[in-house]
């Protein structure tokens, strides 16, 4: 069973024990936002609560698993305040450690290119499955950043 409102850019399917949640933005290679970073926090607190929940399945829509942070998101924070960036990178953190320390076995299923912060994801995962042809960068560098 699929749980998403239309637009959402999370969607979670249950099937018995297994939860698989699907970064849903194939447009932008599954770049998250602060929606989506809310949006997947939210979900996996929900779930490592649930009894019925055995292991977290994670993946992305359409050709990339993610490709880390979205790029008009961060042009935005730019001009930010200093405390809304504060925030922001808050909330990624605790995505990343809320994901870490997910009481029930994660596995990262990655289809293609995983970037920047998606590999910061799939390194959270417990286990990473990627087919062979499954790219993966810390390409913040190139945009003088380092990586998490």
């Amino acid at each position: 069973m699929a749980e998403a409102p239309q637009g959402h850019p999370l969607v979670l399917e249950r099937g018995g024990a297994v939860a698989r949640l699907r970064l849903d933005r194939p447009a932008l290679h599954n770049a998250f936002d602060a929606g989506l970073i809310s949006a997947l926090t939210t979900a996996l607190d929900q779930l490592a609560g649930d009894p019925a929940v055995r292991v977290v399945v994670l993946e992305g829509s359409g050709a990339s698993f993610s490709a880390g942070a979205d790029l008009n998101w961060m042009r935005g924070m730019a001009s930010a305040s200093e405390a809304e960036n504060r925030d922001d990178a808050l909330a990624l953190a605790r995505l990343m450690r809320t994901l870490d320390e997910l009481p029930k076995p994660t596995i990262a299923r990655v289809q293609g290119a995983a970037f920047g912060g998606g590999v910061g994801l799939v390194a959270c995962c417990d286990i990473a499955i990627g087919v062979p042809e499954a790219k993966f960068g810390l390409t913040e560098s190139k945009l003088g950043l380092l990586p998490a």
